[in-house]
């Protein structure tokens, strides 16, 4: 299967828990999480550009690595989240729904209004007054994504300045 050019790689993602139960409200399994994306940004099998895990779901907005596929992206991030979840936390319950939501960000505009979007999800759930206060957001957790692709970076940037400021 030939993939799109690396320019129109870069996706909005969202993932539900099993039944949408708050499997992710436990530190451990975030941090877990987290650690899992940090491992495959590590490997170079993906851009992680801004997160948010909220209790019951996830949002990323990411680019696949030239020769993986968004869904071997995701099966990355969701399949090696539920082995080691299982393996090293003995988590014996289902963990993910199938699938996941996915939206191609095609322009600046789409990319700054995902970003808006993953920043404030944790806002309007009531959980903090400021992007930057939620401990499982690339709002706050800066150093722990990649910039965005230069073709999505001019107009997003000045969005963002002005949504984490």
């Amino acid at each position: 299967m030939k993939l799109a050019p690396q320019e129109t790689r870069t996706f909005f993602t969202s993932f539900a828990t099993w039944e949408r139960r708050f499997i992710l409200q436990s530190n451990r399994l975030c941090e877990l999480l987290l650690d899992v994306i940090r491992q495959n940004r590590s490997k170079e099998r993906l851009q992680v550009h801004e997160f948010v895990i909220m209790t019951d779901h996830v949002h990323l907005i990411l680019t696949p690595a030239p020769l993986v596929s968004l869904e071997k992206a995701m099966q990355f991030v969701k399949g090696g989240f539920s082995y080691r979840a299982k393996k090293e936390l003995s988590f014996n319950h289902e963990i993910w729904q199938k699938g996941y939501n996915e939206h191609r960000i095609r322009d600046t505009v789409e990319y700054a209004q995902h970003v808006e979007y993953v920043w404030m999800n944790p806002v309007k759930a009531g959980f903090v007054e400021r992007p930057e206060e939620y401990l499982y957001s690339s709002a706050r957790l800066k150093n722990e994504v990649d910039p965005a692709p230069s073709q999505l970076q001019r107009k997003s940037h000045v969005v963002a300045t002005k949504s984490r400021g």
